[in-house]
């Protein structure tokens, strides 16, 4: 079949792929040797057309399960991180064994939210990766469970993915599930229809998106799937939603699963990890002008136009820049310490100057490390 295939995803010469847990492991936790030999067909497939492959693949904590005597996902993140130990090292192992078949090498990336929110980091990362792919090399990602603290988590590898195909330039991210597409209601509902496309976020205005998925192994649901479409997306890269036995021909362009489709172009790297992959530490309140001054004309934020703070934060962190009503118009790293900002608030440049030095003259958050939320 060759009428009606996506051209978004046959023309993709840089492809993220994400597999799910409960898409690679049995009911016991156990890895499931037939599901990732076909899974590592496919991505070999892809590369013989041409491709460039990056495959994000959950399941290490799964995978530990067993091993561990665990009967289901521990809730203690200790325990979580025991298991990703022990069954990191056996998804790696499966994978690079499958993949020798194909003649492929595999590289394991393991990474942390420090990893690709602050500067230095993130241009590391990117360099990894870019050297991988020029070598040939399929790299697996996973976020690194075993030492990762609730702080510095992604918290799932839906989002996880979406930030890794805008890292990494992607043309193409497909996110592979046990679910085969987004429905318009509960698949199992009587009547639930698959959504085909979604062009806009206005098409999921009569969509019921609920925790549909599997939950014994693994951490997301369809919500976390459509929010990691909505970040990709928004930044210009078009995804793919389908079941992992379509794998095949998802990425062969068929009509299978959801398309969404790019609503947004492609961002600078840093802003769209402040965006979707920092917790805020606080919040500064505006007023009116500000907010416009902000959201309107762009601008860096000056004490000038703040009211309030909120939170203890030092300068470096991620802050939410909130309007009058409180309601957060923006994400920022912050130029000042909380305890410092008392004192600037409403106060022009110029007055902070001659009272407190040319240290205090800056923005409070510049416009470069400033996105609009």
């Amino acid at each position: 079949m060759t009428e009606g295939r996506r051209i978004e995803v046959t023309v993709a010469r840089r492809i993220v792929v994400k597999v799910g847990s409960s898409s690679l492991t049995t009911a016991a936790g156990k890895i499931d040797p037939s599901t990732v030999s076909r899974l590592v067909d496919v991505l070999a497939a892809a590369r013989l057309r041409g491709a460039e492959v990056v495959l994000v693949s959950s399941g290490a904590i799964a995978a530990g399960l067993a091993p561990l005597g665990l009967a289901k996902r521990p809730r203690g993140l200790a325990a979580q991180q025991a298991a990703a130990s022990v069954g990191q090292g056996l998804l790696v192992h499966r994978y690079t064994e499958e993949l020798a078949r194909h003649g492929v090498v595999a590289g394991q990336v393991l990474l942390t939210l420090d990893d690709v929110t602050r500067r230095s980091h993130y241009r590391n990362a990117y360099q990894t990766f870019a050297k991988l792919l020029e070598l040939g090399v399929l790299p697996i990602v996973n976020e690194n469970d075993t030492v990762a603290t609730n702080e510095i988590r992604f918290g799932d590898n839906d989002r996880l993915a979406s930030l890794v195909a805008h890292l990494v330039h992607a043309d193409l991210l497909v996110l592979l599930s046990d679910v085969d597409g987004l429905y318009d209601a509960d698949p199992r509902e009587p009547g639930a229809r698959r959504v085909t496309d979604v062009t806009s976020p206005a098409d999921l205005e009569q969509v019921r998106i609920g925790s549909t998925g599997s939950a014994g192994v693994g951490t997301g649901g369809m919500q976390t799937k459509v929010e990691a479409a909505r970040i990709a997306t928004g930044a210009g890269i078009p995804v793919v939603l389908a079941a992992a036995d379509q794998a095949a021909v998802a990425l062969a362009g068929e009509p299978v699963g959801t398309l969404f489709h790019a609503t947004g172009r492609r961002q600078p790297t840093r802003l769209l990890w402040l965006a979707h992959a920092t917790d805020p530490q606080g919040t500064l309140l505006l007023d009116p002008g500000a907010v416009r001054a902000v959201v309107e004309r762009h601008a860096s934020l000056l004490a000038a136009g703040i009211t309030g703070v909120i939170g203890a934060f030092t300068a470096g962190d991620p802050v939410n820049l909130a309007g009058p009503d409180g309601v957060p118009v923006a994400r920022g790293l912050v130029n000042f310490d909380a305890d410092e900002v008392p004192r600037l608030l409403g106060r022009s440049s110029q007055d902070l100057k001659r009272e407190l030095g040319a240290a205090y003259e800056r923005e409070v958050v510049h416009r470069d490390d400033l996105v609009l939320l």
